[in-house]
């Protein structure tokens, strides 16, 4: 049996480490030939890993840890790089599915490097549509690469969409748990820690993207994301919270059907549907049980509490570069929160600022114009926040 060639670009994070979970489940390395896996700081992790599936290559961004991941992959056969070139090579390597799953706006020239190649990329990193929507999907029709939603509000749509016209569609309705403040008021928002903001009810997530949920910051991404990924309208994007997280995302259709996705919590659901798609194997996940779940709700989220689909609102009616500032900003006021020196809410100040200071519209034309307004928001951020 010919194995198949697969990478996981950002493997020690929460959705890389639920991937390796599923490779490992379906075969290993007896069933794939692991290529390229990447990582950042934990170098144990990724050497694990890469010697585990006996990778072919395995890269910590920081270049200042590769004498320790030399010294972990010792004695294997496993190529150890580090580096943000060293990355984009591993990107570039020959491979039949690809997982996005680097965290931030630091997965986008790799996300760029991997639709490169042809065959298929999971995406993960949703803030590669939301800074270079355009390019990226023109890069993937250009190498005639499959690109598949590999988050859950994606991957639901994806699949309510299956075998359907997409002229049909009326609205699509992306569901959010709400976080760990959703029955908070304004005024207790103001001075939770970030020690509150990662404790997230529902999922299992890394800081950054706990934070994300807990700001809905995470949905003003996912709106912008799936703008580009089903081609739709601002108006027929919606968001509604739904505090079980049973139901991943809606389609409503112009007859006035409306298609759910629904499973349990747990991203190897939408990962393992990307990983074998079109094909649906049985996957380690729970299954419902809905008589002892007995209730699904469904709220309007707040505007007031939750700012940060306002400035969705936003960018989607912009266009161009405006999702770059969202995000570029948006990540440098999180790095201020986590550090103490920005208030939970004072985030979606900061993004609000930066989309009035700086001229974003126009679609880019290559990703260095991405980039260069990525700097450029950061910039500002950091200057209001000293």
């Amino acid at each position: 049996m010919v194995k198949r060639r697969v990478s996981v670009l950002g493997a020690t994070g929460s959705i890389g480490t639920s991937t390796l979970d599923l490779l490992d489940r379906a075969g290993g390395a007896e069933r794939f030939e692991v290529v390229a896996l990447t990582g950042a700081r934990n170098i144990a992790g990724l050497a694990q890993a890469a010697r585990r599936l006996r990778a072919k290559v395995a890269v910590t961004a920081d270049p200042a840890r590769l004498g320790d991941l030399r010294d972990a992959l010792a004695g294997s056969d496993v190529r150890a790089e580090a580096g943000p070139e060293a990355l984009l090579d591993a990107a570039a390597e020959p491979a039949d599915w690809t997982m996005s799953a680097i965290v931030g706006a630091a997965g986008l020239a790799p996300t760029m490097r991997a639709a490169a190649n042809g065959g298929t990329l999971a995406l993960a990193n949703k803030e590669s549509l939301v800074c270079a929507g355009r390019l990226l999907l023109d890069e993937c029709d250009r190498a005639r690469t499959t690109l598949l939603p590999a988050d859950s509000e994606h991957s639901a749509i994806f699949q309510c969409l299956r075998g359907e016209r997409l002229a049909e569609v009326e609205r699509v309705i992306v569901t959010a748990s709400g976080g760990p403040f959703r029955d908070f008021t304004r005024d207790q928002m103001q001075d939770v820690t970030p020690e509150q903001a990662m404790a997230h009810p529902n999922w299992d997530m890394g800081a950054a993207i706990s934070i994300d949920s807990a700001s809905m910051f995470n949905k003003a991404l996912e709106l912008i994301e799936a703008k580009y990924l089903f081609d739709l309208q601002a108006h027929q994007i919606e968001v509604l919270v739904h505090r079980q997280s049973i139901v991943h995302s809606m389609v409503g259709f112009t007859d006035g059907a409306i298609m759910a996705q629904m499973g349990p919590p747990d991203m190897r659901g939408a990962i393992g549907y990307a990983l074998n798609y079109p094909d649906r194997p049985d996957l380690p996940v729970d299954r419902v049980d809905f008589a002892k779940l007995a209730t699904l709700d469904f709220v309007a989220p707040d505007p007031d509490r939750f700012p940060a689909l306002r400035l969705a609102e936003r960018v989607l009616a912009a266009g161009g570069l405006a999702g770059t500032v969202l995000n570029a900003a948006k990540e440098e006021a999180m790095h201020g929160f986590l550090a103490s020196r920005v208030g939970f809410l004072s985030m979606a100040d900061l993004v609000e600022g930066a989309l009035d200071a700086l001229p974003c519209e126009g679609e880019p034309g290559d990703l260095s114009s991405v980039l260069e307004m990525d700097a450029a928001a950061r910039s500002h951020v950091r200057k209001q926040i000293s």
